[in-house]
């Protein structure tokens, strides 16, 4: 698989990041082992990137895949929520020793909603700053569901990497639309500044167009790099044949097909009650103080459109 620079850094990935959040006891619950030997098929395919985070509380699952990984060769980005200095080198600490790695490719400040939330954590990036200098860290980014957050970081050159939720229906752009978030990461990429996007097939909404969706984010000239979630090998193999290619052999696709797929809503609800109001199908309901799934849901994925949170996924 073709690998680019990170914008300025010297960061070199795959086209393709591994999204790591879909192997876990959130969505697929696998084992570590299960974990980590996707993940090392996922390099033998040519994918030398990997998204985590520090909720995701999957570092376990890394640590063992790095056993049959050139680790020189492998890039591991990751997320906190820190705002303080003490925050941030607990972060760090906790990666470093949870993944018994002696640097972090890449750490960024999570969910960034605007240049004043990035003024907000700026004590988190001091620390990252002078941890960069130390060689703990070799890069530091911010991620974000918002064009605000974009624009705020391409105020700040010490932000090098950006990774925003980018896709061809805009789905989970919190104050936008694609439009507007594609002229933002293009400014940022004038900038030098690294881009990887996020939720290339919103959540698992458009699974259904998946050669389509792909192919709108691999063609964006200043997207270095996207991160997807992937749970078997089928789907490993399908993806990298998407970003190659363009597009799946009808056997793989017919594979996938058989996979039983459910919609989930993340414990971050906040039962606004868009999702009733959207959905045609009386699928889905607000059952204490959360939106729930019934038995009239057909995965069609219009409910995630409206949710002001993006806590609506099909998996």
């Amino acid at each position: 698989m073709e690998k680019v620079l990170l914008g300025n850094t010297n960061i070199k990935v795959s086209r393709l990041c591994f999204g790591s959040l879909t192997m876990t006891p959130f969505q697929a619950n696998l084992s570590i082992e299960e974990g980590a030997k996707l993940i090392q098929y996922a390099y033998t395919k040519g994918i030398n990137f990997i998204d985590t985070a520090e909720i995701y509380d999957n570092y376990k699952y890394i640590k063992e895949a790095l056993k049959g990984i050139n680790r020189k060769d492998y890039v591991i980005a990751t997320k906190t929520y820190a705002y303080s200095k003490e925050m941030a080198e607990e972060s760090l600490n906790l990666a470093l020793k949870e993944l018994d790695t002696d640097y972090i490719d890449i750490f960024l400040l999570h969910e960034q909603e605007s240049i004043h939330t990035i003024r907000g954590h700026y004590e988190a990036i001091e620390y990252f700053i002078k941890a960069k200098e130390k060689g703990k860290i070799r890069a530091i980014g911010i991620s974000t569901h918002r064009i605000a957050g974009v624009l705020g970081a391409n105020k700040y050159d010490e932000i090098e990497i950006i990774h925003p939720i980018i896709n061809m229906r805009g789905i989970g752009i919190q104050d936008g639309s694609i439009e507007d978030m594609l002229m933002a990461i293009e400014e940022a990429n004038k900038l030098g500044k690294g881009i990887y996007g996020m939720k290339p097939l919103g959540g698992g909404h458009l699974i259904g167009e998946s050669e389509k969706a792909f192919n709108f984010v691999k063609n964006i000239p200043f997207i270095h790099s996207f991160a997807i979630g992937m749970q078997s090998k089928e789907e490993i193999d399908a993806n990298v044949s998407l970003v190659e290619t363009g597009f799946v052999a009808e056997s793989l696709k017919e594979s996938l097909r058989k996979k039983k797929r459910k919609l989930i809503v993340a414990d971050y609800c906040i039962a606004c009650g868009n999702c009733v109001k959207t959905c045609k199908q009386n699928g889905i309901e607000i059952i204490e103080g959360k939106a729930v799934p019934n038995e009239n849901c057909i995965l069609c994925g219009y409910c995630a459109r409206n949710c002001p949170e993006f806590c609506i996924k099909v998996i």
